[in-house]
């Protein structure tokens, strides 16, 4: 049982529970919503989010800030805490517990509804698989580290900015019965800015904004060897692999920006394709490799030869 008071609440044995969750609505003027246990729209989470559409906001952004409420807010509705009367001890403990506590396991979601022991015949016992590597550690090949027990630096820091950004605004609408912000700016700051009445001839310096906002280390490129490069595009079955392998090393474009292109936007003059860009969702030529379009070209000629639809406005 929890200690729900004060610098005695003991964590150790906190579970996050499962209640509430992120819907997408699939409708333009409300793409996220965040509901509670009972199905009930979270209602300061929808203002807030529908200041953030105001501010041109796109609905990945939206995304990923409910997923940082909803957990704050599971932690909450499991200490029976009231949003707005959250205190500087609750996002405390909330960040000392996303610090060094391992992140919740959460069961597949075709398992959920399936109790033990009850009559399946159990499965075949599938062949040993390789090894899998220590969590966090480093790929050999490109230095991204795997997925870890805990939550990631990264993490936590975006987590702390989204929700003392959430009771910024709140504060400034004056909602519900808030008297301070949970999570407040890093003492040194006291009132004042990042970089308040900075030199533009000087750099700038590292200022802590939060006072729970964790230091996150610079990240190592991402790198792969040319060898294994060429290992992995001589694997690839399908042209159409080929051309959205060599489209995104030679543009530098996300995956998803490349597959909103139409034929129109691929110039093989000038070599340019142009894509939807994730965050401005605005229109940008990009350049890229001759081998790129020469992939590009084998692919469409298979497709249409198959019966895929030609034309300046069909997918790329």
């Amino acid at each position: 049982m929890l200690d729900h008071s004060g610098p005695g609440r003991d964590l150790r044995s906190f579970a996050l529970p499962e209640s509430g969750q992120l819907l997408a609505t699939g409708d333009v003027w409300e793409p996220y919503r965040l509901v509670d246990q009972h199905g009930l729209r979270v209602e300061p989470v929808a203002v807030y989010f529908k200041e953030l559409l105001a501010a041109d906001t796109p609905a990945t952004t939206l995304r990923s800030y409910g997923n940082d409420l909803l957990r704050w807010w599971r932690f909450l509705w499991a200490l029976d805490i009231e949003w707005d009367r959250a205190v500087r001890e609750d996002a405390r403990d909330f960040i000392l517990w996303m610090q060094l506590a391992d992140k919740p396991v959460r069961v597949h979601w075709r398992r959920r509804d399936t109790p033990a022991g009850d009559g399946r015949p159990a499965r075949k016992a599938a062949p040993a698989a390789p090894a899998a590597p220590v969590p966090g550690s480093p790929n050999p090949m490109t230095g991204k580290p795997t997925i870890g027990t805990k939550y990631a630096a990264s993490t936590r820091a975006h987590c702390e900015t989204v929700l003392r950004t959430f009771y910024d605004f709140h504060l400034a609408s004056n909602s519900g019965s808030l008297l301070i912000n949970p999570f407040p700016l890093d003492r040194s700051r006291r009132r004042g800015r990042a970089n308040a009445h900075h030199n533009p001839m000087e750099d700038f310096k590292a200022q802590r904004t939060g006072r729970y906002r964790p230091r996150v280390p610079d990240r190592i490129p991402r790198r792969i060897p040319d060898d294994k490069y060429t290992e992995v595009f001589a694997g690839l079955r399908s042209h159409r692999d080929r051309a959205l392998l060599a489209s995104w090393v030679s543009t530098g474009a996300r995956s998803e920006e490349l597959l909103t292109s139409r034929e129109r936007d691929a110039i093989p003059g000038q070599q340019l394709i142009g894509v939807i860009r994730k965050g401005t969702r605005v229109y940008q030529q990009l350049p890229a490799s001759p081998d790129a379009f020469v992939w590009m070209r084998l692919y469409q000629e298979e497709a249409w030869a198959n019966g895929v639809p030609r034309g300046r406005d069909q997918p790329l």
